[in-house]
């Protein structure tokens, strides 16, 4: 007699119910997948994983680009500029500056992507060059001197070029901190130090004489436009932030950090430059400071030697992070640890290293180059750029009526801003640079002079 086997009876859970996906979220997914694949660096692509920074963590990345060397410039502008005027451009400009060559060619073709990628390549060199002139003159002035500046400029190439060859802006993350909080420390103790002098270092030793402080100021095209441009670069390193979104976790996020640094940055310069301009006038060098006298420019510059080499190496490696991903997208050596991979980065920063040393010493004044970049590339990138992308996607606002069309015209005066920033910066810091070479201030180029006590 055959046994029967019992039929097994298949039970379903709650677990396993199909539920179906509610329309919203389904979108919702969608969109994220759509996003997703328009990002630069993939988070499923194996290899290197660039998509690790936190808004948190790109807050302070964005402090430590905006807050940098400038501040060493920026109160010598307000003695051009003098406090009101001065003032008035920090906040101005730092409400106009916002945040590209990917999108300049979506609306204006191939020429104009390769156009404007070789701006933003040109713009951080100078800025790379600036920050060697600012680093060799703080050895200078740590070593009272010791060998030749252009020494000194070839050690701080290889110190920008040795912290810009980090492949990923998270593993920049506590270097960064780092960077930006000693720099803070070395202008405050700058500051301080300034307040609690009788007189600025650089003003007669006896007798009385005259600080030279103005609330108002008249200065001439030139010195004008150089004083304008050397305060819109402080703020409009926003063009900088596109490469550090890009490695963001959550590229959505990007606002909150956008905003948090903005309001502090711009709270900083303006405090700091409105006291070292009040206590020092007219007495004013460049790095600023050497305005506090031979001890405590010895200690600011100490303190705030990692934060110029951090600074700098930062917009360093977004010029090499910009090529690299030039020769590499869509290859699969991009992300993976590959000989094209390496030899690809590596070489790229040595090449900006390179160029950067080259320039710092043709032009080895501080604000001049700082003053060029701001004219020549940052505005374009943080005035003129932004504000054609804004008209290009609202372009209804120009035929509508009342307040769209207002808009669409307030952006349309930001372009020609930006232009007669393009134009009468690059002119006048032009001629700042042809005057300084006709009168000694600078007086060959590859110099060996100290450079850590030039008036300005």
């Amino acid at each position: 007699m055959t046994r029967s086997v019992p039929e097994k009876k298949t039970v379903f859970t709650d677990s396993d119910a199909v539920v179906p996906v509610p329309p919203q979220l389904d979108l919702q997914i969608k969109e994220l997948q759509e996003h997703e694949e328009h990002e630069v660096f993939k988070q499923d692509a194996g290899g290197v994983d660039f998509r690790t920074v936190s808004w948190p963590r790109a807050t302070v990345i964005f402090l430590k680009i905006q807050f940098a060397m400038s501040i060493l410039a920026v109160p010598g502008a307000l003695g051009t500029l003098g406090a009101i005027g001065g003032s008035l451009s920090i906040v101005g400009w730092g409400a106009l500056n916002t945040s590209l060559a990917d999108m300049c060619g979506f609306i204006w073709g191939r020429i104009a992507k390769e156009l404007v990628g070789l701006q933003i390549l040109i713009a951080q060199v100078l800025i790379s060059a600036a920050g060697i002139v600012s680093i060799s003159t703080a050895l200078n002035a740590l070593s009272e001197h010791s060998t030749c500046t252009v020494a000194f400029s070839a050690v701080s190439a290889i110190m920008i070029t040795f912290f810009s060859s980090v492949r990923t802006f998270s593993r920049l993350g506590w270097l960064t901190w780092l960077g930006f909080v000693t720099f803070f420390i070395a202008v405050f103790i700058f500051t301080v130090a300034v307040t609690q002098q009788n007189r600025p270092a650089a003003a007669p030793k006896t007798g009385d004489f005259d600080l030279g402080w103005k609330a108002i100021a008249y200065p001439g095209f030139i010195a004008g436009m150089t004083a304008s441009a050397n305060i819109f670069i402080c703020e409009s390193g926003s063009s900088m932030y596109l490469p550090v979104i890009a490695e963001m976790r959550r590229p959505r996020e990007y606002r909150k950090a956008i905003l948090t640094a903005g309001l502090i940055v711009t709270a900083l310069y303006l405090t700091f430059s409105l006291v070292i301009y009040r206590y020092c006038g007219q007495y004013l060098s460049t790095p600023a400071f050497g305005s506090a006298g031979e001890l405590f420019k010895k200690i600011s510059f100490g303190v705030a030697l990692p934060g110029l080499v951090i600074g700098v190496g930062i917009y360093q490696h977004v010029a090499a992070k910009y090529l690299f991903v030039r020769v590499l997208r869509g290859s699969r050596h991009l992300q993976e640890n590959t000989v094209v991979h390496w030899s690809t980065w590596i070489g790229a920063n040595l090449v900006f290293g390179v160029l950067s040393f080259i320039i710092a010493e043709a032009v080895p004044i501080l604000n001049y180059l700082l003053g060029l970049a701001g004219s020549l590339c940052f505005a374009p990138f943080s005035l003129i750029f932004p504000a054609v992308l804004w008209m290009y996607d609202f372009n209804a606002y120009k035929s509508s009526g009342g307040t769209q069309r207002l808009i669409y015209s307030f952006h349309c005066a930001i372009v020609l801003l930006g232009l007669f920033m393009v134009v009468g910066g690059t002119y006048g810091v032009a001629k700042a640079i042809q005057m300084a070479f006709a009168n000694g201030l600078i007086g060959k180029v590859f110099d060996c002079a100290d450079n850590s006590g030039t008036i300005s």
